[in-house]
């Protein structure tokens, strides 16, 4: 009676996870410019263009780096879902006061997306400031650097 307890315990396992996002991907690349410096993470990135891609180490960690490679950064995400497609692709930040911290990405034509996981300092910031919310336009690279995201299985 106890191995069937434990496979039934299995099947539940599996239907609960399979019941959750297996995880937002970008493929091969989204990038953004901004025209002032942000945070992702612990990382303090100036104003310029970026490019997103996924780490071949995990599935959960992006890396964000500027065009001349200068400043680069691995960040944690979970995904995130929407109720709609998105038309187009964006980079979302919440500002502090002057401080701007990247918060999440979203790619055309996906119902998912990746939530940058905040840092101490940033819930710190958001626990004694008021949070504003903007977005960027972002673009899927083509070809080879063609971004998209995976919908759960």
């Amino acid at each position: 009676m106890m191995s069937f307890g434990k496979v039934v315990l299995t099947m539940v396992l599996t239907c609960l996870v399979s019941a959750i996002p297996v995880s937002a991907q970008i493929t091969n690349g989204l990038d953004f410019t901004t025209s002032f410096p942000f945070y992702v993470g612990n990382a303090q990135m100036p104003a310029g263009s970026y490019m997103v891609t996924q780490s071949d180490m995990d599935d959960t960690i992006l890396i964000i780096r500027n065009d001349d490679g200068s400043h680069a950064a691995l960040i944690d995400f979970t995904p995130t879902q929407s109720d709609t497609y998105h038309a187009n692709s964006d980079v979302t930040f919440h500002k502090y006061g002057n401080t701007e911290y990247l918060n999440r990405l979203w790619v055309e034509g996906q119902q998912y997306g990746m939530k940058v996981v905040p840092t101490k300092a940033e819930s710190k910031l958001a626990a004694a400031t008021n949070t504003v919310e903007h977005s960027l336009a972002a673009n899927k690279l083509s070809g080879k650097g063609e971004a998209a995201a995976v919908a759960p299985h």
